[in-house]
């Protein structure tokens, strides 16, 4: 065999070896009584659940509740099935958090609690379309 067969050979090699790994931590999105079931029978990877903030008529988050050193907080998301679930994330509130419309939260149930390790946001100011006011 020619080194350079060898060297294609350890390449496409390499190349499968990355796709299987990175294959392994992809995830779709399931309601909160699907992450419940699956912690339930022993499964420890992140679960990603998408979900709505739970607000009041006025529109204010409810149930938002900050540790008293801003380090942590807690809040209620309703799944794609509209079941509330407290969710609690130890790190500080991102920004953009209270004006976000959807929220992707990816943890895992210790217990009854959802324990965020990642939250991801979709802030609707990023995705609507702004008016521009010109004068003719």
């Amino acid at each position: 065999m020619k080194k350079t067969h060898i060297v294609a050979i350890l390449v496409i090699a390499a190349a499968i070896a990355i796709i299987v790994s990175t294959a392994g931590d992809a995830s779709t999105y399931v309601t909160f009584d699907q992450a419940f079931q699956m912690a339930a029978v022993g499964n420890k990877n992140s679960i990603h659940v998408v979900g709505d903030l739970k607000k009041d008529a006025q529109g204010q988050i409810v149930n938002l509740e900050n540790s008293p050193d801003n380090l942590s907080f807690s809040f209620v998301l309703l799944d794609e099935n509209k079941k509330e679930q407290k969710v609690y994330y130890n790190e500080p509130m991102p920004p953009d958090f209270t004006r976000s419309e959807k929220v992707v939260v990816i943890g895992s149930y210790r217990g009854d609690l959802f324990v965020a390790d990642k939250i991801l946001l979709k802030c609707p100011s990023k995705y609507q379309e702004q008016k521009l006011n010109a004068k003719v």
